[in-house]
């Protein structure tokens, strides 16, 4: 893997960039869908590519080890084989799975012992086992082992929680040196900055993950519930110390919001579950604001689902009719709402890309985080 940076906003830590992989090239900054279990929920992996222009999507490490199992994947020929996108992929390492697993799973300093959610089954992760787990996978990007610490917690906790985190990624980049990819291409390993809220800790998260030397860098276990503000007080913090000449990954989020303004704070990665999730419930989100398409108002509204037409059903579907399909209960509703909010999130982010080249971001980036939230 290897990044390119290209140019860095005047005005803003925004940064315009390119990320060569084995499956082709990502442009920063990016959006990426997330497929926990090899999938992009109601989306083809040809719309994925044709419609909504998507550069790399997210596998789960947790999902994808239980279910289907990585002797199938392996059998296949990797998950690009399994699942037929032959784009990059990025796999979660689990760490956030396991952390939401907390009344089945057991820490300890040499992994994390939990209960499937599938059948109560009981497993082990451990930051070699997980190396070698995705390995087997097969993703261009690969993610250590980390704890996502909850949002509150005490000093005390964050801290011993760190120093686990810190041992396990050691013993991670040891595993991935030791070991090669299984598919005939090489695979990149991020760490993963942690430290809750507190300035101290992450200040000494992000050294001690600079001095790893990886192709790329994560900053996980924010969005965690925790006030917006202090999310990107503690983003812009470590965006401040992470080298600039890597990517810089920020993990689960967020709102088309949240896009835009850690874009300012320098992230050139994000991926979210939000687009896809809020879709398949009715909620779109527009150059306007956001949709509850289910509600009354929209019943005669035979307008284009996103006037400015930032996805190939905006052009093909009324409002009337999307509302239409959910009343109705029909699937075609899902999946007609997530070809629109994954559209319009890759669009977000190439505008994005635009904006930074020609110098007008920061002002671009203003007005549309105050008109992109509001309800409709």
């Amino acid at each position: 893997m290897n990044f390119t940076l290209i140019k860095t906003d005047t005005d803003t830590k925004a940064r315009v960039g390119i990320i060569n992989t084995a499956h082709g090239d990502i442009e920063t900054p990016i959006f990426m869908p997330v497929g926990t279990a090899g999938t992009v929920k109601a989306i083809h992996q040809q719309d994925l590519l044709n419609d909504t222009k998507a550069q790399i999507i997210l596998g789960n490490t947790y999902h994808l080890y239980l279910r289907p199992g990585t002797n199938i994947i392996n059998g296949a020929g990797g998950i690009h084989q399994f699942n037929g996108w032959h784009k990059p992929i990025l796999t979660d390492s689990g760490g956030y799975q396991v952390y939401s697993l907390t009344a089945n799973r057991k820490m300890n300093d040499n992994g994390v012992v939990f209960k499937s959610h599938i059948d109560g089954s009981k497993h082990q992760f451990t930051p070699e086992n997980v190396i070698d787990t995705q390995r087997l996978i097969g993703a261009d990007i690969m993610m250590v082992l980390d704890e996502c610490t909850p949002y509150p917690c005490e000093y005390d906790y964050a801290k011993k929680s760190l120093a686990i985190t810190h041992n396990w990624l050691n013993r991670c980049f040891t595993q991935y040196k030791n070991t090669n990819g299984l598919y005939g291409y090489s695979q990149a390993l991020f760490p993963i900055v942690q430290g809750s809220v507190y300035k101290d800790l992450r200040i000494q998260s992000a050294e001690f993950i600079s001095n790893i030397g990886a192709e790329g860098n994560a900053i996980g276990g924010l969005s965690v519930g925790e006030p917006v503000e202090m999310m990107y007080e503690m983003t812009e913090l470590v965006c401040n110390i992470l080298p600039i000449e890597k990517p810089r990954y920020l993990m689960g989020v967020g709102t088309p919001a949240n896009i835009l303004e850690s874009i300012a704070l320098g992230v050139d990665m994000m991926d979210c579950v939000m687009p896809t999730r809020n879709a398949r419930n009715g909620m779109l989100f527009t150059q306007n604001g956001i949709i509850n398409i289910k509600n009354e108002k929209w019943k005669n509204d035979f307008s284009p689902i996103d006037e400015f037409g930032t996805s190939f059903v905006d052009a093909a579907y009324t409002k009337a009719y999307l509302r239409h399909l959910f009343v109705s209960k029909e699937i075609l509703s899902a999946m007609i709402a997530t070809a629109h909010n994954l559209a319009f999130y890759l669009w977000l982010v190439k505008e994005a890309r635009i904006k930074i080249n020609e110098g007008s971001f920061n002002s671009w980036k203003n007005r549309m985080v105050k008109q992109l939230m509001q309800r409709l």
